[in-house]
């Protein structure tokens, strides 16, 4: 049978070793992220650019769509 003094010491170091990884897994992130090539200003503007021309096509395409669709409804419901 377990004591209770044997089932803390074992809480205390499973409380160590979770402590233990999560600060290994915060260390291990920030040197993820200095690995990481991050992109200049120029590019970043120039991509920013090119998700909202995208962005707004797509929506202008789906809204010619749905008014297309609409209004053929329209027509065969309304003879």
């Amino acid at each position: 049978m377990k004591t209770s003094t044997e089932t803390k010491v074992k809480q205390q170091v499973a409380t160590k070793v979770k402590g233990k990884s999560r600060f290994k897994f915060v260390s291990e992130t920030v040197s993820e992220l200095r690995k990481v090539v991050w992109p200049t200003r120029q590019e970043a503007t120039y991509l920013t650019t090119i998700v909202i021309v995208v962005t707004i096509a797509a929506a202008i395409t789906l809204w010619v769509i749905d008014v297309g669709f609409s209004e053929l409804i329209n027509l065969i419901l309304l003879r």
